[in-house]
């Protein structure tokens, strides 16, 4: 048992609590050490058993689990991750939680409960695993929010820079971004630095249907620039980002002088839809020299050997370092391929987006 993921499951539902502990006891290397039905009796339990992962569920009695949530960052930080059926019809609510620190999400199913939960049983351990190796931050404070969850965005956006602007800028550069585990704030991080004459940003990641819209809408709120879900053949403009919808692969393509996003179905790559390879192969191929690679914090090596065609291609590459990353999987191997001109912690690739682009401002170049 000391080798194994020892985890504490905490939910109101006694069903939940057994079906969780089941799924969770039948892993090889890993082990329920606790089940609790509310945070204060859950608080004990951690003291006490000193789980390396808990699950959490939000809507509970005696204080909700995102109360606990904060509170347990900011006093124990530790690896969650959150299972709840207002994950899935409240997205704000998953997102906020991920802005307090919870590593991932699996949704619980509306019905059928119990045999839902099994199938996801491969889903809900993958992702115990992952947290397990998360690297977790305390939280500062509670973060300032509207009623909706999202921070306020007078308080959370950085102040616009004298330095940041970029002034007459080429439209052939596009920045194409791709996250996992740990992503949604990373990529945060990064848009929320860039200027309003930004080049247009293309972003990959890994989120379920039902989440993307919420999570553009939250850092259109935050950002200098207009973020959005990307819609299949919209015109790919500067000052814009575009994410990925949930369930779709995201591509660009050319249309006479213009890049166009493309969204289409399709089978997952890399066991993930969207995915980042589909992403950045349409970079190399579509961009080529005029394009800025940047690989955030994720699990797996989703993208990793289309960074590299990308970098083959003539690309600018940028890799977040293992320090700053919640989880250094995709990043790795990025890396191990040979993709990163330079890897960066994650407060730094916004500033080296903006140093190289100020010192290639203009430069556009056909595609090799």
């Amino acid at each position: 048992m000391n080798n194994k993921i020892r985890v504490v499951v905490v939910d109101d539902s006694a069903l939940v609590r057994g079906l969780l502990s089941e799924i969770i006891d039948r892993q090889p290397d890993m082990c329920c050490v606790g089940a609790a039905a509310d945070p204060l009796v859950a608080r004990e339990m951690i003291r006490n058993l000193n789980p390396d992962v808990i699950t959490l569920d939000i809507e509970m009695p005696r204080m909700d689990g995102l109360d606990f949530l904060s509170r347990l960052m900011r006093l124990r930080p530790m690896p969650v991750v959150m299972v709840s059926t207002l994950t899935e019809r409240g997205a704000d609510v998953t997102l906020k939680a991920l802005e307090l620190g919870a590593v991932d999400f699996v949704s619980k199913p509306k019905i059928g409960v119990a045999d839902g939960l099994r199938q996801l049983g491969a889903d809900i351990t993958e992702k115990v695993r992952t947290a397990a190796r998360a690297r977790v931050h305390r939280l500062a404070s509670p973060p300032t929010s509207t009623a909706g969850g999202a921070p306020n965005a007078a308080s959370a956006a950085p102040r616009p820079s004298p330095m940041a602007a970029l002034g007459r800028l080429s439209t052939e550069k596009i920045i194409f971004i791709g996250a996992s585990t740990g992503g949604t704030e990373a990529t945060r991080e990064v848009l929320v630095n860039l200027p309003a004459d930004s080049p247009a940003v293309m972003i990959t990641q890994h989120m379920p249907p039902g989440f993307t819209k919420s999570y553009a809408a939250r850092l259109n709120s935050l950002c200098r620039i207009a973020v959005a879900e990307a819609k299949d053949g919209e015109r790919v403009l500067p000052g814009h980002a575009y994410i990925a919808p949930g369930g779709f692969h995201l591509s660009v393509e050319r249309s006479g002088a213009n890049y166009v996003a493309r969204v289409q179905d399709g089978e997952p790559v890399n066991r993930h839809k969207p995915s980042v390879e589909v992403l950045f192969d349409s970079a190399a191929r579509v961009v080529g020299r005029n394009a800025l690679g940047v690989m955030l914090t994720g699990m797996g090596a989703d993208g990793a050997r289309a960074m590299k065609t990308m970098r083959d291609a003539g690309s600018f590459n940028l890799v977040q370092d293992e320090a700053s990353c919640v989880v250094f999987g995709m990043p790795r191997e990025a890396i191990a391929h040979g993709a990163a001109q330079e890897v960066l912690p994650l407060a730094q690739l916004a500033p080296r987006l903006l140093e190289w682009l100020r010192a290639n401002a203009g430069v556009a170049t056909s595609r090799v």
